[in-house]
């Protein structure tokens, strides 16, 4: 094999690991999970764990954008149930007074706490960091960072987790 076929080899092998990589970098919250194997009554299979948080992070980022751009049916793809319709209150609401909010989440630490028995829903736990700037008419007039616990009930639909139940506490 010539050194160039094998540096070819090489850069194909390596592309995969260079695009995570550089995807995973700038603009992404910080995740941690904790381990799930004592999550009841029912066990978390793995497939399980990752769609859930990568469907609920993902809610995250649509929430922004819909916050951001005052859209609530940019809702429909990760929200169901209460938290859609509360979150879709509160963007008539900002609509209304001529805001917009940018949420920018820094930050998940995120524990699932309960896994039903037939498999309809996930209840998690998320310590999270984020910095919301509110606009008015498209003027900032503040930014603040806030560091809460929400918690999550998401259920499964066809091809993904939507959250149910949004709920920010201390």
């Amino acid at each position: 094999m010539t050194v160039v076929a094998t540096t070819r080899k090489t850069l194909l092998a390596a592309l995969p690991v260079l695009a995570a990589l550089l995807m995973s970098g700038a603009g992404q919250p910080a995740v941690r999970v904790a381990p799930m194997d004592s999550v009841g009554p029912r066990p978390v299979e793995k497939q399980t764990q990752s769609s859930v948080v990568r469907d609920y992070l993902q809610a995250w980022h649509t929430l922004g954008s819909a916050l951001g751009e005052n859209r609530a049916d940019l809702l429909d793809g990760y929200f169901v149930g209460v938290a859609k319709e509360k979150l879709a209150d509160t963007i008539r609401e900002q609509k209304n007074l001529g805001i917009q909010t940018a949420y920018r989440d820094q930050s998940h630490d995120l524990q699932i706490v309960f896994y039903s028995p037939e498999g309809l829903s996930i209840r998690l736990l998320d310590n999270v960091e984020y910095d919301v700037e509110v606009r008015d008419h498209g003027k900032t007039v503040g930014t603040q960072h806030v560091r809460t616990r929400y918690v999550a009930v998401l259920t499964p639909t066809e091809s993904k987790w939507k959250v149910r139940v949004f709920q920010s506490g201390s």
